[in-house]
């Protein structure tokens, strides 16, 4: 799309898929970047049939690698997020905020509300069904039983100095700790990457896809090797993100349909969830059915919504409601503290918990951040981060603040199963305690499916741009590879490990990608201070 008013464009001899290779076997045909795709193809398989090949030794292998990568390197992940907020809070208030994405006279492509529903969107998940009771409830049991040591040793996994035996006080630290994970630190690490595509994408001139964000850094080379070794990385990072999303996802749908209809749980059904969901999705992606996903969606958004309604009317109505403030306070109070990445004794909060969150979150950010970019245009750098900052975090803070809240309050008066429970199961648990619970947790299995279904299809889209040299529009065949892929490599790490194997490939492809993050915020500063305001 050509830009509106006044930008400055780079010069370059490239065009989009000038190093594609077109193929067409009868009627199916394949354009794809010849070096990006073939690599990133190939890797993905040789770790698909290795880790299904060895499954046993596979399993205390990505133990661990995810071991070591977040006692190790915690804080090189918890360095950048720092990093990418305060970077985002620094453009915020600078003269680089006036810039406008598309050119100085461009129009926003869509109103605020409509913008502001799409930003609400990219921030519901699987993730918020997984942990949106599993992760108050843990930081807050953690915490309300204090500081543990053995040997001298801290063994806990209390957030900071803990609370021990004050309830109040630790259900203000455990919400603030949840919290944290996901508020203003996922959304700038979306943010930045966000910013940088839709920038290049649309003043710049450059093709949709995260080589072109490093132009100013590397010049007319960001087309050959070095474009190419970054590309390689966001297609792995992406769908090793992805991969561990739809793990999550199998399982809650396991523990749920176990606790429904008495199905058996386990790897088998796991398998089977995830086969049967990424059929459903390639076979949207065969048919094209855009518009069926997107209406999809907006049933998903909706049925949220109203099970979110329901859990505050049913539920501790008034203390969720006071809670909500009371959260926000305790996480800006907290934030510097758990932002703090040398020195920690809570480490098994600061790597168990911050350390995976982190490389998670920056292994989706060329998804999520493709996304926010495409809906983003004619917005200006200001308005864009306050929005890309505020509007989904203060979602995630209710969503977290209803069902941790009410997940906290029937633990304190005596409803421990909610905590006693698997991870994946103390959502349904949680709804087993409020009125019409066979329906809601019906409800909850059909939202994490259909997160699951728009999910593969959104991300295999993502991927496939990328590893299509930036075409938008490139045959489905390709799509078809990738979300098919997705959901082997999702199989595999269940079979190679389960909920610990997905956390180690979501750290261990987080990791590169990072310092790619890190090195695209100079571009990104050098591609804005050139621009017209």
């Amino acid at each position: 799309m050509r830009p509106d008013g006044d930008v400055t464009p780079i010069d370059t001899d490239y065009t989009v898929g000038q190093d594609n290779v077109v193929v067409k076997v009868g009627p199916f045909g394949l354009d794809i970047h010849n070096r990006v795709f073939a690599i990133s193809g190939l890797l993905v398989i040789a770790f698909v049939v290795v880790t299904l090949a060895f499954n046993e030794q596979a399993s205390p292998i990505f133990e661990g690698m995810q071991s070591w990568l977040t006692s190790n390197l915690d804080w090189f992940f918890l360095s950048a997020g720092n990093v990418f907020v305060l970077l985002c809070l620094v453009l915020v208030v600078s003269p680089l905020g006036k810039v406008r994405l598309g050119g100085t006279e461009a129009d926003p492509d869509f109103t605020y509300a409509g913008w502001f529903s799409m930003l609400f969107a990219a921030g519901m998940g699987i993730g918020l069904m997984f942990y949106g009771v599993s992760e108050p409830i843990t930081h807050f049991t953690e915490a309300y039983g204090g500081v543990q040591m053995e040997d001298g040793v801290r063994v806990d996994g209390a957030p900071l100095g803990g609370a021990e035996g004050n309830a109040e006080a630790a259900y203000a630290l455990g919400m603030a700790a949840t919290i944290f994970h996901w508020a203003l630190h996922p959304w700038a690490i979306y943010a930045v990457l966000a910013l940088g595509l839709a920038l290049f994408s649309f003043n710049k001139g450059l093709p949709l896809t995260i080589r072109s964000i490093f132009y100013p850094l590397l010049g007319e080379r960001v087309w050959g090797w070095p474009g190419n070794v970054i590309d390689i990385l966001a297609v792995l990072a992406t769908l090793f993100g992805l991969a561990t999303s739809l793990g999550l996802g199998a399982s809650q749908a396991a523990s749920g349909l176990n606790y429904l209809f008495g199905l058996p749980e386990g790897q088998t059904m796991e398998i089977l969830l995830v086969v049967g969901i990424t059929i459903i999705a390639l076979v949207s992606v065969i048919a094209g059915l855009d518009a069926g996903v997107k209406r999809l969606s907006q049933i998903n958004m909706t049925l949220a919504a109203l099970l979110m309604l329901f859990v505050i009317i049913v539920g501790p109505t008034l203390a969720i409601l006071t809670g909500f403030a009371q959260n926000l306070v305790g996480y800006i109070s907290n934030l510097p503290a758990m932002s703090n990445p040398f020195g920690r004794e809570d480490t098994g909060y600061s790597q168990g918990w911050t350390a995976f969150y982190w490389a998670w979150w920056i292994s989706w950010s060329p998804f999520v951040g493709m996304f926010i970019a495409r809906v983003s245009r004619g917005r200006t750098v200001r308005e864009f981060l306050i929005a890309v900052l505020l509007i989904p975090s203060l979602a995630c803070v209710f969503w977290m603040t209803v069902f941790g809240t009410t997940a906290i309050e029937q633990y304190l008066s005596g409803y421990e199963d909610v905590a006693a429970a698997e991870l994946s199961l103390q959502l349904f648990t949680m709804l087993d305690a409020l009125p019409w619970a066979q329906v809601t947790s019906f409800i909850g299995i059909i939202l994490v499916v259909v997160f699951f279904i728009t999910s593969s299809d959104s991300g295999s889209l993502v991927i496939d741009t990328i590893a299509a040299g930036g075409k938008v529009n490139a045959p489905t065949p390709q799509r078809v590879f990738w979300c098919t892929f997705e959901g082997l490599v999702a199989i595999a790490l269940i079979v190679g490990g389960g909920l610990g194997a997905l956390q180690a490939m979501a750290v261990s492809a987080g990791l590169p990608f990072t310092a790619v993050l890190l090195m695209s915020c100079i571009a990104l500063v050098k591609g804005l201070m050139n621009e017209p305001r």
